[in-house]
C-alpha cells in the first residue's frame, strides 16, 4: 500500500508540477503575446505619427528672401504665424561650400539669404512677400542699412517654378509705389548653403545683437488664409491624405495629340495647345457663378474654385488664386508687344491665360484671367462622384 500510495503521490505531484508548468508556460505566452500586441500597437501609432508628420511636411512650402544682413531678416520671418522654420545661408553663388569669410569678400557671388518654410493654410506667399517689402529698401543696390556689398543685395529666390507668376505680379505691385526701378532680383534658387551655426537664430541667442530692420510692421499682419472662404479646411490626417491624392500630378495624364484633336473642340485645342485667346464675353464661363471646381480640359487636373471667382468685367473668367499653387506655372510672355506672365497648367502644360496684379486687394491683389475654352466645370454636387470630393471644402454653395 505504501508503494502504491507513494507512486500515486508521486504521480499526483508530477501532474501538479506538470500542470503548474503548463500554466506558467501559458502565462508566459500570454505575457509575450501582450508585449507583442503592445509593441505592434506602439509601432502602428509611431507609423501613424510619422505618416502624419510626413503628410504635414509635404503640405509645407518654402521661399528664400535676401534682404541684407540675414540676422534680422530671419528673426522677422520667424515671428510670423504660419512660418514653421527658418534658417540662414548663402544663395545663388558660384562656389560650393562657402563660409562667411569668403562670402564677405564679394568674390563668390552669394547673397545672405533666409530660407522660410511655411504652412500655406496659415500664411500665404503673398503675405510673406508683402511683409518682405516692408523691411527692405527695394531700390537700393547692394546695400541694406549699414551693410554694403553684393552679398547684401535684395532678392527673392523660389524652388517651386509655380511661384514665379505670383511673385512677378507681387513685385510689379510693389514697383507701383516707387518712381525708380526696383533692385530686387527674382530668380529660381540655384544653390543654397546653410551658414555657420553661430549665425542661425542669431538674434534669439543675442537679443541685443545688430539688426538693421524694424519689426513694427508685424503688428499689421493680414488675417491668415484659413479664415478665407476657399482655404483648405482639412479636418484630420485622412482628409489631408485625400487632398494630397487629388492634387498629385501623377493622377492626371495628358492624352496623345491625336486624342486631343479628336476630343477637344477646335477652339479648345487652339487655346490650350497653340496659346490662342478666345474673344472676350464669348466663353462659356466668363459670367458663370455656379458652385463647383474648374479643371484642365485636357487632363482633368483641378485648377480653380468657384469660391475664388469674381467678376472683373474683362470678358474672361477671373480668379484670385488657383486651388493650390503647385497646379499652375508662370512664364514670361512678350507677345503682341506686351510684357505679361502666361499661366500654364502643370500636368497638361496647357495654355490657360495670364495673371495680372489688378485683382481685389482683399483677396490677394491678383487676377488670373483664364480662357473658358481651357476649362471644364464640375458642379459642386457632382464633385464627389467625379473624384474631387477632397476639394469640396474649397467650394461653398452660394
Amino acid at each position: 500500500m505504501y508503494r502504491i500510495y507513494r507512486k500515486d503521490s508521486e504521480a499526483k505531484n508530477f501532474c501538479i508540477l506538470k500542470l503548474n508548468g503548463m500554466c506558467a508556460g501559458l502565462a508566459l505566452f500570454a505575457l509575450l503575446l501582450t508585449v507583442c500586441h503592445s509593441a505592434q500597437a506602439a509601432s502602428s501609432e509611431k507609423r501613424l505619427i510619422m505618416d502624419e508628420q510626413k503628410m504635414t511636411e509635404t503640405l509645407l512650402c518654402e521661399i528664400y528672401f535676401a534682404g541684407g544682413c540675414f540676422w534680422g531678416v530671419e528673426e522677422y520671418f520667424s515671428r510670423i504665424p504660419g512660418v514653421t522654420e527658418t534658417n540662414v545661408g548663402y544663395a545663388n553663388g558660384s562656389s560650393p561650400h562657402p563660409d562667411y569669410r569668403s562670402v564677405c569678400t564679394g568674390q563668390t557671388g552669394h547673397a545672405e539669404t533666409v530660407r522660410v518654410r511655411y504652412d500655406p493654410q496659415r500664411v500665404s506667399l503673398a503675405t510673406l512677400t508683402r511683409q518682405f517689402f516692408k523691411i527692405i529698401d527695394p531700390t537700393s543696390v547692394n546695400r541694406q542699412g549699414n551693410d554694403v556689398g553684393s552679398q547684401y543685395r535684395t532678392g527673392i529666390y523660389y524652388s517651386d517654378p509655380s511661384n514665379q507668376a505670383e511673385l512677378s505680379a507681387l513685385i510689379a505691385e510693389a514697383q507701383a509705389g516707387y518712381a525708380t526701378p526696383l533692385a530686387v532680383e527674382l530668380l529660381p534658387l540655384q544653390s543654397y548653403w546653410p551658414a555657420e551655426e553661430y549665425h542661425q537664430n542669431y538674434l534669439k541667442k543675442n537679443p541685443k545683437g545688430y539688426c538693421h530692420i524694424s519689426f513694427n510692421s508685424l503688428g499689421k499682419l493680414p488675417p491668415p488664409p484659413a479664415s478665407e472662404s476657399s482655404e483648405i479646411q482639412a479636418a484630420d490626417s485622412k482628409s489631408e491624405a485625400a487632398l494630397a491624392e487629388v492634387l498629385s500630378p501623377g493622377r492626371y495624364k495628358l492624352p496623345s495629340e491625336a486624342e486631343l484633336h479628336r476630343t477637344l473642340s477646335p477652339e479648345a485645342y487652339a487655346v490650350t495647345r497653340r496659346a490662342g485667346t478666345e474673344r472676350p464675353f464669348s466663353g462659356q464661363f466668363w459670367n458663370h457663378m455656379e458652385a463647383g471646381i474648374y479643371v484642365d480640359v485636357t487632363t482633368g487636373e483641378p485648377l480653380f474654385s468657384s469660391a475664388d471667382k469674381f467678376d472683373s468685367h474683362c470678358g474672361w473668367p477671373s480668379f484670385s488664386r488657383p486651388v493650390h499653387a503647385s497646379v499652375i506655372s508662370g512664364h514670361p510672355d512678350t507677345s503682341h508687344g506686351m510684357q505679361r506672365i502666361e499661366i500654364k497648367s502643370r500636368a497638361g502644360k496647357s495654355h490657360l491665360g495670364h495673371v495680372f496684379n489688378d485683382g481685389p486687394r482683399d483677396r490677394g491683389g491678383l487676377r488670373y484671367c483664364i480662357n473658358s475654352a481651357a476649362l471644364r466645370f464640375i458642379p459642386y454636387e457632382k464633385m464627389e462622384e467625379a473624384g474631387y470630393g477632397a476639394l469640396m471644402p474649397l467650394v461653398k454653395p452660394r
